[in-house]
């Protein structure tokens, strides 16, 4: 019996989606919940996509090896950063891991001279002068398979360091300039790095033609900074239909 979990959380309080000692993490808050509802001492849950400390989630999907139970059973023993939207009963088998196709990440940047107080902890807030056009270049140049090596950190655990984006793109409504990509699966601080640089090239402290040399599998030490957590977060998995 294998059912499916649907999640969104803000990241801002924990320390990450995987249980680590000495730290508040949402495997640990949303398992703890499962446990108590299933009256079972343990519920080992598998997720699709793993997110450092301070990235949120819109709609994360996990798995268990258990009947599906009540969300508003498992809301009423979570607390208020994290929210189950609902939960399936799944075909023996599936995971929600390794039966995703593809995540989708949104990074927000609040572009205005004001910071923001209902969007401080979920964009990135940047005052100075954008060229989104610069930024819609760099997104089309990710498309496709390439190394992404500059956009780890060095000495990353991952084997295999190309990835294939789907989709990139930069869009802008109102003050609020968002980042979205697709892709089979992401490396760690991918997206943030990503964003980084991509942000050197929109304030002209880097080419776009820089930025695209980036991913023939140059060094991390080429690339930009870090953009930090609470601008990103995980919009959705993709499934085969």
């Amino acid at each position: 019996m294998t059912s499916r979990l649907l999640l969104e959380y803000d990241g801002t309080e924990f320390g990450g989606w995987a249980r680590q000692p000495g730290r508040r993490t949402v495997q640990e808050d949303v398992e703890r919940a499962l446990c108590t509802v299933l009256h079972e001492d343990a519920v080992a849950l598998t997720v699709a996509g793993r997110t450092d400390a301070g990235v949120h989630a819109w709609a994360q999907v996990c798995s268990y090896a258990h009947e599906a139970v009540d969300p508003l059973s498992l809301n009423a023993l979570l607390p208020p950063d994290v929210a189950v939207l609902d939960c399936n009963p799944m075909p023996d088998g599936f995971d929600a891991r390794r039966d995703a196709r593809s995540r989708t990440y949104c990074y927000r940047v609040l572009h205005r001279r004001a910071r923001s107080v209902w969007l401080g902890r979920r964009a990135l807030w940047h005052a100075r002068a954008l060229d989104v056009g610069a930024l819609q270049a760099c997104a089309a140049a990710l498309v496709g398979t390439h190394d992404f090596t500059a956009f780890t950190p060095a000495g990353t655990s991952h084997t295999r360091l190309e990835r294939h984006v789907h989709a990139a793109r930069w869009s802008r409504d109102g003050d609020v300039v968002e980042f979205w990509i697709t892709a089979d699966t992401f490396l760690r601080h991918m997206n943030r790095v990503l964003v980084g640089t991509m942000l050197e090239v929109a304030t002209g402290r880097r080419s776009p033609e820089a930025f695209t040399a980036l991913l023939a599998g140059r060094p991390r030490a080429e690339a930009g900074a870090t953009a930090p957590a609470h601008g990103l977060a995980l919009a959705s998995v993709g499934y085969a239909a």
